[in-house]
């Protein structure tokens, strides 16, 4: 299990070819990675704050109740911080178990997690202002199901 959180841009496919290399004794792995979206149209970049070791920790709890949950061989978390551009690799997650149901559900869970609880502040700077994102009901609501 591995959580890292980095302002270093990361590639998707090289980070999932290290994950699920020589691996015999899984059926599934799931991935999904988040991008910078410019909704607005004028997006400069987004600017994610975290802190340090605190961030880390509470990832790596919710990272260990899913490899329990679901009974996986593998998980990883990538979360990115700093000044990200549009179109830029945000997070990632990727997650191995001998079924599929298995693999899909903690890569939901742990997606929803992140989405709403993992303590980072994400301000997008746009042309004209910027501007704090606010948590949205449907996130929590995603996240209550688990």
């Amino acid at each position: 299990m591995q959580v890292r959180v980095q302002e270093a841009v990361f590639d998707p496919g090289t980070e999932l070819a290290g994950f699920a290399t020589g691996r015999r004794d899984i059926g599934a792995v799931v991935s999904f990675t988040g991008v910078v979206r410019d909704t607005s149209g004028d997006l400069r970049h987004m600017l994610i704050e975290h802190y340090p070791g605190m961030t880390e920790r509470a990832i790596g709890k919710i990272v260990d109740e899913a490899v329990a949950r679901w009974s996986l061989a593998g998980a990883l978390v990538i979360h990115r911080f700093g000044t990200l551009p549009p179109g830029a690799p945000i997070m990632m997650v990727a997650t191995a178990a001998a079924h599929r149901a298995e693999a899909f559900a903690a890569a939901d869970f742990l997606m929803d997690y992140l989405k709403s609880r993992a303590p980072f502040w994400k301000k997008e700077v746009t042309l004209s202002d910027a501007a704090w994102v606010a948590a949205k009901d449907a996130d929590e609501d995603a996240l209550n199901r688990w």
